[in-house]
């Protein structure tokens, strides 16, 4: 078997991969605001499968409060509009031919504050699963170090590159986090 080696770059594609985890997440956070990734959880009954809608249909954004869901297969548009209104995103869809139309209401205040704690929920996730990234890289380090593999003093040196890109990754993270609220608390 192979002595496992030290890769910081992996490291620090890992800790990329749970803060772009939680972008995607976030982006399909409810805000006051249309976004085509609002309806990325959102699976349509088609063809004897479940499938997303971005396969059934085109997204777009003709206005700031409005989504429009152009669906390729006649037959589907019910499945659509199903699936729309059975998702837990409150929106109500208007047909029009093979076009639905979703507008998006305001969101109250007290909506507000629960898609925060949702947002700050999802940012804890992307948190741990930095962290997590970290221990597994400080536990790799103190095993090569312990097999002799590399001196303490590189084990320290590299233990502290770690931490100095965790701490950047959970920086981008909150920044992230904060940037989602502000948006989300925006009237």
């Amino acid at each position: 078997m192979a002595t496992p080696t030290f890769d910081l770059a992996d490291i620090k594609r890992r800790m990329q991969g749970a803060v772009n985890s939680l972008k995607h997440d976030l982006g399909s956070l409810r805000t006051g605001r249309a976004s085509p990734t609002l309806l990325d959880p959102i699976q349509v009954e088609a063809y004897g499968a479940a499938m997303p809608m971005a396969q059934v249909a085109t997204i777009s954004v003709p206005e700031p409060r409005l989504l429009s869901v152009a669906v390729w297969d006649r037959g589907m548009v019910s499945a659509v509009e199903k699936a729309i209104r059975e998702s837990d995103l409150g929106l109500n869809p208007m047909t029009e031919g093979q076009t639905i139309r979703l507008r998006i209401p305001e969101m109250n205040e007290q909506r507000r504050k629960e898609m925060v704690k949702v947002a700050h929920k999802y940012a804890e996730e992307a948190r741990v699963a930095v962290r997590h990234v970290r221990r597994d890289g400080l536990d790799l380090l103190k095993k090569l170090e312990k097999d002799g593999a590399i001196s303490q003093d590189d084990e320290k040196r590299q233990a502290d590159q770690v931490q100095k890109v965790t701490d950047q990754h959970i920086a981008e993270v909150d920044q992230t986090l904060a940037a989602k609220e502000k948006e989300i608390m925006q009237v």
